[in-house]
C-alpha cells in the first residue's frame, strides 16, 4: 500500500476487524478524520463488534440467553453485509472484463496511437523565436550593420558559451550578441543553402539538463531545441519545414559532442 492508494470499504472493514497493517491503518484513521460520515458508520461497527463479543463470552455475568441469541443474528447480518460487498465488486469486475471481450470483438483489439506532446516548449524557446525576428528586422535596415566575422572561441571565453560547428555550406551572414532573460545569448543569422535563412541561438539558461532535439511550430516559425549540459540551443526558421531543420539540429547538436 502508498500513501496514494485511496480508501475502499474493504479497507473500512478491514480496520473494523483489525486485519489492516499498522501503516494501512494510520491511513484509514487519517481519511475518518476528514470524513465525518463515514467516522459515524466506522465507530457504530466498532461499537457493535464490541458488543457482539460481549455478548458471546460466556459466564453468567454477561447477558441474558436472549441477548446473546440477538447478538448472534446481528453477527450474521454483518457478515452476510460485508459478503454482499464483496459479490458487488466480483459483479463488477466481471461486467468490465465481459464489457472488454465484447469490444475486442466488435471493433478490434485496443492499440496505442502516436500522440502529441503536451508539454511547453522551455522558456529559452520564446527567447530563441524574439532574437530570430530582431535579427530578420536587422536585415532589412540599411542602418544596422551585419557582422559576419564569427570566432566560437570568442563567443566562448566572453559567454561561456560553446558553439556547435557550423556546416562548411552555409554562410554565416550576421553574430550578435543578445539580452536575455537568462543573460547573454548569442544570435547567428545564416544561410542554409537555396535561400533559406536559419538563426542559430544559443543561451545558458540556468539549468543543467541534456534533451535531445525537440520541435516545436508557432505560427510560421519553426524551432528545433536541445540542451546539453549548462548551455541550451534553438535552430530557428520561417522557410525550412519541420523535419529539414530538426534533421540540421541534430547535426548541430552531435558536433558538440
Amino acid at each position: 500500500m502508498t500513501a496514494t492508494d485511496p480508501i475502499l470499504d474493504s479497507d473500512l472493514n478491514a480496520y473494523v476487524d483489525g486485519q489492516l497493517s499498522a501503516e494501512r491503518a494510520i491511513e484509514v484513521e487519517t481519511y475518518l478524520s476528514r470524513n465525518p460520515t463515514k467516522a459515524a458508520e466506522v465507530m457504530a461497527d466498532l461499537r457493535l463488534k464490541g458488543e457482539l463479543r460481549l455478548a458471546f463470552a460466556t459466564g453468567p455475568d454477561h447477558g441474558r440467553a436472549e441477548t446473546r441469541h440477538a447478538a448472534r443474528r446481528l453477527n450474521t447480518a454483518l457478515v452476510q453485509r460485508q459478503w454482499l460487498f464483496r459479490l458487488q465488486r466480483i459483479a463488477a469486475i466481471a461486467l468490465l472484463v465481459a464489457g472488454g471481450w465484447f469490444a475486442n470483438a466488435h471493433f478490434g483489439p485496443f492499440r496505442a496511437t502516436a500522440v502529441v506532446a503536451a508539454a511547453p516548449a522551455p522558456a529559452f524557446v520564446e527567447e530563441a523565436v524574439r532574437a530570430h525576428q530582431t535579427a530578420a528586422l536587422r536585415g532589412t535596415m540599411p542602418s544596422q550593420a551585419e557582422t559576419a566575422r564569427y570566432d566560437p572561441r570568442d563567443i566562448r571565453s566572453a559567454t561561456a558559451i560553446v558553439m556547435p560547428d557550423v556546416p562548411a555550406e552555409w554562410a554565416v551572414s550576421d553574430v550578435q550578441i543578445f539580452p536575455s532573460a537568462f543573460g547573454p545569448s548569442v544570435e547567428m543569422a545564416l544561410k542554409a543553402g537555396k535561400a533559406e535563412h536559419v538563426s542559430l541561438f544559443a543561451v545558458r539558461p540556468g539549468t543543467f539538463a541534456v534533451q535531445d532535439v525537440q520541435s516545436i511550430t508557432a505560427d510560421t516559425v519553426r524551432a528545433a531545441y536541445w540542451q546539453i549540459g549548462d548551455v541550451a540551443y534553438a535552430l530557428v526558421s520561417s522557410e525550412q519545414d519541420a523535419d529539414a531543420l530538426t534533421d540540421a539540429a541534430r547535426k548541430l547538436a552531435r558536433t558538440l559532442y
